[in-house]
């Protein structure tokens, strides 16, 4: 529940307001429905890469990667796919760690944990 969350409202915000109102999101998000470290931060990693590729795709597609093309060439990548996969690598990176700190906050403020030894 917490991947589709984080998926959909990435790939809505990605439209609307800039690229780093989505790992907030991801981070509130994970403070609600994060059980787990990893479950937070693959879920935040999928979901924002997911919506990243979708939308650098979205973006892509039309113009016959003319401008992805170039860009890889800039950064010495082989082609479009490499300019994308780091695209989405580094989206993932940002919206898994977002996750995982929203969940490690939640664990902070949470009364009444037993403590571990």
């Amino acid at each position: 529940m917490l991947f589709g969350i984080i998926l959909l409202l990435a790939f809505v915000c990605g439209y609307i307001i800039p690229w780093w109102v989505a790992c907030a999101l991801a981070f509130i998000t994970a403070i609600f429905l994060g059980k787990t470290s990893a479950q937070a931060f693959w879920s935040g990693f999928g979901g924002i890469g997911l919506a990243w590729l979708a939308l650098a795709l979205l973006k892509s597609i039309p113009n016959d990667h003319i401008l992805a093309d170039r860009v890889a060439h800039i950064f010495h990548l082989s082609g479009w796919k490499m300019i994308l996969a780091v695209t989405v690598a580094i989206g993932g990176i940002a919206g898994g760690f977002s996750a995982l700190s929203g969940l490690m906050v939640k664990r902070v403020f949470e009364k009444g944990e037993a403590k571990t030894a």
